[in-house]
Order: C-alpha cells, then sequence, then structure tokens
C-alpha cells in the first residue's frame, strides 16, 4: 500500500549503552519521554548470564549477546558486536551512554551523515576502576579527547561534571539533565517496625528500623565500612545490587555475624517496580561513595533522588553536588567520611534507640518538599528541547 501523501514517518532515534537494559532505569526513562513525544526509540543493551526477559514498553529494545562479560575483552566484543548491529539499522540521530558504547555509536552517525549525541553517566576516565590503572586510563582518555568535540550534543547527570567536561573540553558545552525517579504526587507513609522488613526477613530477630543500599556492589560504595558499623547499629540492612564485591561482602557479612543473626540481607539484583516498593518501606536509604576519584566525587547518583522520591532520609557523603542540594532542601545525614564509628554515629543521630528520632522527622518533611521538584516531569521537558534542537 502506497505511503499517505503528507504524512511523515516517525523520527527514528537509536540510543546504545552496555548495561542491561532490564535494570537501568536511566536509559528507561530518557527513551520512555522520546518515545511519548513521538519519536520512534531503539534501545540498544548487553545481554548478561542472569539477565530475565525484557519487559515490553513504548519502544524498542534489543540485547546484544556474547562470550565475555568483563574486562577488556567484554569491551572490545561489545563495540564490534554493536558496531555491526548499528550498520543494519537505519535512524535520523544516534546516541550513546557513556564511552564504553561512544566510538561505534559516532562512527555509525558519521557513515550516515546524522547527529551523534553523548550522554555522560559519569566521568568515566576517573572511575574507581579505571583511575588506579594508568595504562587503561590513557585509553579511555584518547576516547573522550576523541568522542567529546565530535559529538552534535552533549548531557550529563549534574552541573559539576559539565563544568568538569567543559573545562576539560574549551569550547564543548554540556548540558544537564540529573537522573531523578518520576514523581508521585501521593505521599509515601514509611513503615517502621516489623511491616518495614518485607519477605525474606529473618524470624531470629525483629529489627524496629530497616536501611536500604541500592545499586552496584563496587570499590568505591564505602559498602565495606557500612558492614563494619552493622554490629553497633540497632537496625536492618537490605542491600540490592550485585557486582564485583559481591562475594567479598557476603563473606565479610558472615564473618561479622550478620547473615546469621538475619541483620544483613543480599536480595541481588532487583527489577525496578520491585524496588521502588522495597524503598518505600525502608527506614533509611544509604548513599555513601569513597574519594576515589573525581567521577565520585562530582557524582549525582539516581539513589540519591530514589530516597528522597520514597520520602525517606538518608545516610550521605558529604560531597560538593549533594551538600549544594541538602542546602536547598535539607533531606540527607551528610557524614565526612567512611569510618565505620562516623556512620555507627550518624545513624544514631537518625535513629536513636534505634527507632526515628526528632531529627529523622524533620529530614522527612524535607523529602516530602524536595521531590515535588526533584522530579521527572521537570527534568524531561530539559530532555525532549535538547533533541528537538539537535534535530531541528
Amino acid at each position: 500500500m502506497a505511503a499517505q501523501v503528507g504524512v511523515r514517518p516517525p523520527v527514528r532515534l537509536v540510543l546504545a549503552a552496555t548495561t542491561d537494559l532490564s535494570y537501568d532505569q536511566r536509559m528507561q526513562r530518557i527513551c520512555g519521554s522520546l518515545a511519548a513525544a513521538g519519536y520512534q526509540v531503539q534501545l540498544v543493551g548487553w545481554q548478561r548470564p542472569a539477565s530475565v526477559p525484557l519487559v515490553p514498553g513504548p519502544y524498542a529494545q534489543h540485547r546484544l549477546r556474547g562470550f565475555f562479560q568483563r574486562g577488556k575483552l567484554f569491551y572490545l566484543e561489545y563495540n564490534l558486536r554493536l558496531l555491526l548491529y548499528l550498520l543494519g539499522e537505519r535512524a535520523s540521530l544516534w546516541a550513546c551512554a557513556d564511552l564504553d558504547a561512544a566510538l561505534p555509536t559516532w562512527l555509525r552517525a558519521r557513515l550516515g551523515g546524522q547527529p551523534f549525541v553523548y550522554d555522560a553517566h559519569e566521568l568515566f576516565t576517573d572511575t574507581p576502576e579505571v583511575v588506579g590503572r594508568p595504562a587503561v586510563r590513557r585509553v579511555w582518555r584518547w576516547v573522550e579527547d576523541f568522542i567529546v568535540p565530535r559529538a552534535r550534543l552533549r548531557y550529563t547527570v549534574g552541573p559539576a561534571l559539565a563544568r568538569l567536561f567543559e573545562a576539560r573540553h574549551p569550547g564543548c558545552s554540556f548540558a544537564v539533565v540529573r537522573n531523578v525517579p518520576v514523581g508521585e504526587e501521593a505521599a509515601q507513609v514509611v513503615p517502621v517496625g516489623p511491616a518495614a522488613l518485607g519477605p525474606g526477613a529473618s524470624p531470629r530477630a525483629i529489627w524496629p528500623a530497616t536501611l536500604l543500599y541500592q545499586g552496584a556492589l563496587n570499590v568505591g560504595r564505602g559498602l565495606e565500612a557500612l558492614l563494619a558499623a552493622m554490629p553497633q547499629v540497632p537496625a536492618r540492612l537490605v542491600v540490592c545490587g550485585e557486582g564485583d564485591l559481591s562475594a567479598q561482602l557476603r563473606q565479610q557479612a558472615a564473618g561479622l555475624g550478620l547473615l546469621a543473626s538475619g541483620q544483613v540481607e543480599f536480595k541481588g539484583y532487583v527489577l525496578p517496580a520491585e524496588l521502588r516498593r522495597l524503598t518505600a518501606q525502608a527506614t533509611v536509604g544509604i548513599m555513601l561513595l569513597e574519594n576515589a576519584g573525581l567521577s565520585y566525587y562530582y557524582s549525582l547518583a539516581n539513589k540519591f533522588f530514589d530516597y528522597v522520591q520514597a520520602g525517606i532520609p538518608q545516610l550521605c557523603i558529604d560531597f560538593p553536588e549533594y551538600r549544594a542540594l541538602c542546602q536547598q532542601y535539607p533531606v540527607a545525614e551528610l557524614v565526612p567520611d567512611l569510618a565505620p564509628a562516623t556512620l555507627a554515629a550518624a545513624l544514631g543521630r537518625l535513629l536513636p534507640g534505634g527507632q526515628p528520632g526528632a531529627h529523622y522527622q524533620q529530614l522527612a518533611a524535607a523529602c516530602r518538599q524536595a521531590r515535588r521538584e526533584w522530579a521527572w516531569q521537570r527534568e524531561e521537558q530539559v530532555l525532549l528541547e535538547l533533541y528537538r534542537q539537535v534535530l531541528s
């Protein structure tokens, strides 16, 4: 059947990431907003051994499959497979999330003469996994120096990282699209006590409060110090996520008796919908990082906003971006370092005797105010205007 005269086909966008798409909430939000705005969106990710089936959404999804899951061979294989896949696709714009997906995405855009978009989720060259390996860092720094000037549109997750990128690459402006969750107008009720334990809680102890950590179990996340502090904290800790330190952290928790007592539970990978439910049931969120590179020091992690949106105060490292946000809305108990004694004392201020105190209630009230402003409904307007401009 012939196409209708005067009817323009939807503009097609292809976005690539190295992540498992089931758990990448930033890419889910970005692609959902672009699709709702009328674009035809294809999101490309990577198939992991433990990947669950993709949930259908308003945009197309595709997972690349390969033999390697980490290290140099993974990045080499992913880039080759991504390039081969993209060569068979057609689009009006090509975008990547971070440097590890940048080169094949840029090359495909160049071959087709279409715009290339760089979405920097972090300062990739200064993550803990890279900054301590000079040769590897030099390679990724070369990729950054090559890619950034060639992008038609560049944006990142926070103003501090944007300023850092612009200082590194004079003449290359970076917009900011913060990694905040979709706002919920209804107030969340935070259960405290047995109701907060959720499925899988140990019957050997009833903890009056629940701490929740969500994210990767990797170097630099402060998790070793947090576990060391837990014997002095009258609360239960639920850990959602996996990573390079998964086995080591479980071994540490077992050695401290935290698994046998039920004080710490590792839930592994948790899908976004279930993670939101667990977050709303928690008493305190955990947002800790080590100063192990500029990427962490100037970060603006999605979990910070996830806790705020759920209405729960958090224990948070005192880094510049978090300090600036807490000056606007005091939603977190900031700590200057990750010494176990520091963490235990800070949690004691939030939960004197294991129960939320007056200070906790003040922070919770600030969360309820802040979540009206720190919501994806605002950030997506910035995102859509950026894409409108680059495609016009």
